[in-house]
């Protein structure tokens, strides 16, 4: 391109901005689609490029030659692209990590309270005595000969009395068992 041309190109020639778009927009977009594997992106950030040039031709500088100029104003806008598109990716992958793990959070105190709640209503409806050895063994983690000795019963009355409270628990928790291996794999 000569001296004249790229004059003529600063003083707002359309007919000579049209010649060198049609020269270099192939080449160009090809470039630009090596960069980015996307043709529709790369053809639109080339027409960036030449409009970009067009509105800033009056005080663009080009040292060297104006392909040379197209090539680098393509090449900085496929790498800023690039770059777009790997921040974009990165808070994206952020944002659902985040918003999965909130979500997993929420539901298993859910379920934890709801289960916790449903532990202590059958408690609550077990039979006197069995509650009171259950709670002993369960709760306050008495071993089951202290248990035997603080309510002057055999230990075996407490090993039975305990087998009954885990049998109906195990009853009326059944619609729960899944919810509860969860809670005991997340601990």
């Amino acid at each position: 391109m000569s001296e004249k041309q790229i004059h003529a190109l600063r003083a707002g020639d359309a007919s000579v901005f049209e010649e060198v778009f049609r020269l270099h927009y192939d080449s160009l977009c090809r470039y630009a689609f090596s960069l980015l594997k996307r043709q529709a992106e790369a053809e639109d950030l080339v027409q960036q490029v030449f409009v970009t040039y067009w509105e800033n031709r009056e005080k663009t500088i080009i040292s060297g030659s104006l392909k040379g100029y197209l090539f680098r104003s393509v090449h900085n806008r496929c790498l800023n692209s690039i770059k777009h598109d790997k921040v974009k990716a990165a808070y994206t992958d952020h944002s659902l990590f985040f918003e999965t793990h909130y979500h997993l959070e929420v539901e298993e105190n859910f379920q934890a309270e709801e289960l916790k709640g449903k532990i202590d209503e059958v408690i609550e409806n077990l039979p006197t005595e069995c509650q009171r050895v259950f709670r002993m063994s369960r709760i306050d983690q008495l071993r089951h000969k202290e248990i035997a000795e603080k309510l002057s019963i055999s230990v075996k009355t407490v090993e039975n009395q305990i087998g009954k409270a885990l049998k109906i628990m195990r009853t009326s928790l059944a619609d729960y068992l899944v919810s509860i291996i969860l809670i005991l794999l997340g601990s």
